[in-house]
């Protein structure tokens, strides 16, 4: 009863942000997603009588209040079984500082917790399995550019994530940008329901995330960058205004974050097309054509205060392997 998978993150195109139902983490909104190369989490899962209790190891160090452990539970629930696990993950990239390291993770949990509970999932099933542990999870089961469904039934079976295009289905490029290495001091899940319960314009961002949605998802079957990269940026200024006019307020942008962004809009003066949008966290993730990924990166190296910039291109979905990490 163990088993391993790798999942790669996903970088919101369309910003999924609230939830309707905690529990069962079903969103206020849809939401379009990059599945991205490079940023990989690695997970082993095993379920056996001789755990005293649920051990969850990420990154070397064990954590008690890891978003994977409550999840062994929704796992060991669905496969009708009580064995405590031993959880062993690693990512590449780091955790916790807006760059959804808890869809990787959580993803990867899901992905290798089912095959080790010996549960058979078809990847909706699995995208389900996923959202019940993060949300954004749900949509790096699937590779490429992926849509999550709000859905509309209370238990959930109608929100799920689909693909919408291939990997390599065209040239977009994601250059993720790290403006520091810090955990965030308010996590996603915090925040979220921080901006529900106390944004006064919440409802307004909701009733204006479907057009956004139609918007990116036909721009991405016709190739077509502008309108992508334009509606992703404004979607992601639209999330981050409700997280400001929450009380207290949510500013999840540092200095760097400022200049970097302030840098992307003079360059589209200069002709040099590019977008950006930022999830919960400091990071840029700057939207490109691969054509263009090297002069953006030369700029990067001109800007102060950059700690790491990460080249992001579509990526697969979730997927077992055979290399277990105990």
């Amino acid at each position: 009863m163990k088993a391993s998978a790798i999942a790669n993150a996903n970088i919101a195109l369309v910003k999924y942000w609230g939830k309707r139902d905690s529990r069962l983490m079903l969103p206020h909104n849809g939401s379009i997603s990059m599945t991205v190369d490079g940023m990989t989490t690695h997970t082993t899962v095993e379920f056996d009588p001789k755990y005293e209790r649920d051990i969850f190891i990420l990154n070397g160090e064990e954590l008690t209040d890891a978003l994977g452990l409550p999840h062994l539970d929704v796992i060991r629930g669905m496969a009708g079984i009580k064995d405590n696990a031993k959880v062993v993950s690693e990512s590449n990239f780091p955790v916790a500082a807006g760059l959804a390291s808890s869809a990787s993770g959580l993803a990867a949990v899901s992905v290798a917790g089912a095959k080790a509970a010996g549960l058979d999932l078809d990847n909706k099933q699995l995208s389900i399995l996923s959202r019940r542990g993060s949300g954004s999870a749900s949509r790096s089961v699937e590779g490429g550019f992926v849509e999550w469904y709000r859905g509309e039934k209370d238990d959930g079976s109608d929100s799920y994530a689909v693909q919408i295009a291939k990997p390599d289905h065209w040239d977009f490029r994601m250059v993720t940008v790290v403006t520091s290495t810090k955990e965030k001091k308010v996590k996603s899940r915090a925040g979220m329901s921080q901006t529900v319960q106390t944004c006064p314009y919440y409802k307004d961002w909701v009733e204006t995330v479907n057009h956004d949605l139609d918007t990116v998802r036909k721009g991405i079957l016709n190739k077509d960058f502008t309108k992508v990269g334009s509606t992703a940026e404004y979607n992601c200024l639209k999330m981050h205004a409700t997280m400001m006019t929450t009380q207290p307020p949510i500013i999840y942008w540092n200095p760097v974050t400022m200049r970097i962004m302030h840098a992307i809009m003079d360059w589209r003066d200069e002709g040099l097309e590019s977008y950006f949008t930022i999830d919960a966290g400091p990071q840029v993730k700057i939207m490109c054509m691969e054509k263009d990924v090297e002069e953006i990166k030369k700029r990067l190296s001109e800007i102060e205060g950059i700690e790491d910039v990460i080249t992001c291109k579509p990526g697969s979905g979730a997927k077992l392997v055979d290399d277990h990490l105990f």
